[in-house]
């Protein structure tokens, strides 16, 4: 069985009680790092990260699933991170976002909504000249390859 399958499954065996809790992505790095990322509905908490941390490090250890050396890092997704499953999307429904096409393409604007298949935000459109308007566009989930939140410090 593949290393992050198997921690998928203890870290959703953790938080199974946790209805507010899901994982955003398990990948094994090639320095060694097997990085587990978490986020909340509400947000995460360090007591929760601590938790799956030990959960998942003792059972990794009893079952010597990985046989060379590795560091378990558990945490939320840093503002760096872009969004990566729908549920994030959701969660960030009123913030402003930078999302990236696959032609190469960035929009900004409000996120509006999202679903599984598909995010929309409102988009400033200014031309000089004349007076803003707010248009909302839809992208389809398969067509973003990245989705940034924009932190505003006003």
């Amino acid at each position: 069985m593949q290393v992050e399958q198997r921690v998928k499954e203890l870290v959703e065996e953790k938080i199974a009680d946790r209805a507010d809790l899901f994982v955003v992505r398990i990948k094994m790095l090639k320095n060694g790092v097997l990085e587990i990322l978490l986020d909340g509905d509400e947000g995460i908490s360090i007591e929760d990260c601590v938790a799956v941390s030990r959960h998942v490090g003792f059972h990794l250890e009893e079952e010597n699933a990985i046989e060379k050396a590795y560091r378990l890092e558990v945490s939320s997704p840093g503002i760096d991170t872009g969004l990566l499953m729908p549920r994030q999307y959701v969660k960030n429904i009123g913030r402003n976002v930078r999302i990236k096409l696959e032609d190469g393409t960035k929009r900004e604007g409000k996120l509006i909504s999202a679903t599984e298949s598909e995010v929309v935000i409102e988009e400033i459109i200014k031309e000089k000249g004349k007076k803003a308007e707010t248009n909302e566009v839809i992208f389809s989930m398969d067509k973003i390859t990245e989705t940034k939140v924009l932190i505003s410090f006003n």
